[in-house]
């Protein structure tokens, strides 16, 4: 299955809403993924749900860790010298094989500029391997720097990781997304998805984390809390 752009997905309509093109990649996942597979997937949710972890993430009005690591080209970014510019964003995500990290990322990127314009930094930090974050920034003309996350240290200190299951482990091999290889070590763990805004001294001043991937906060409201905060 290809999946489209957000360019791609309407062109010459008026641009579909985050909310609308999950939706989308949802249907097409349900019409064209095994049943078995979507089980999986489900239980995958649902567990995370029952644990409580996005109940156990950094929420508002906390201070954020700090960190330093590799951009898509190798460099070195730190927080500290991202927050000296102004507020930050941040965008968790699971990696360039899911679709719908994919679909976040490419939207954010339109809402970039109003970003900007409010003051802020964007950044997207994932565990996966420089060389993969070169690749997507490339393949999906991103505008803002792609994070590598090795072993998930950061997306821990946030309390957004899980250990992917044994049953899902075996959906993601079937599937050609070999976890150890696109994230460069053997740990088999995720984070769940999630939006950070970071006040210029790093507090928290908005979370936004579902263990439900299909789910993700629109770029719209990023901005509005931008702008009115």
């Amino acid at each position: 299955m290809k999946w489209r752009s957000l360019e791609e997905s309407r062109p010459g309509q008026q641009a579909a809403t985050l909310r609308q093109e999950l939706d989308e990649r949802k249907a097409l996942a349900e019409q064209y993924v095994p049943e078995d597979v979507q089980e999986v997937n489900r239980q995958t949710v649902e567990g995370l749900r029952a644990a409580g972890l996005a109940e156990r993430i950094l929420p508002a009005g906390t201070q954020a860790p700090s960190f330093e690591l590799p951009d898509h080209d190798g460099h070195t970014v730190s927080s500290a010298e991202l927050l000296s510019r102004g507020r930050l964003v941040i965008c968790f995500f699971r990696g360039r094989w899911c679709p719908f990290c994919v679909a976040q990322l490419e939207a954010m990127n339109a809402a970039l500029p109003q970003i900007e314009k409010a003051g802020a930094t964007l950044v997207a930090i994932s565990p996966q391997t420089v060389k993969q974050s070169f690749f997507m920034r490339d393949q999906h003309r991103l505008r803002f720097p792609l994070l590598s996350d090795c072993g998930n240290q950061v997306a821990r200190r946030f309390g957004l990781v899980y250990s992917v299951s044994a049953e899902q482990q075996q959906v993601y091999s079937r599937t050609f997304v070999n976890l150890p290889l696109l994230n460069g070590e053997c740990s088999w763990e995720l984070p769940i998805p999630a939006t950070y805004i970071l006040e210029r001294n790093g507090a928290v001043l908005f979370a936004s984390a579902d263990p439900d991937y299909t789910r993700r906060p629109e770029p719209e409201e990023v901005v509005r809390l931008l702008d009115h905060s």
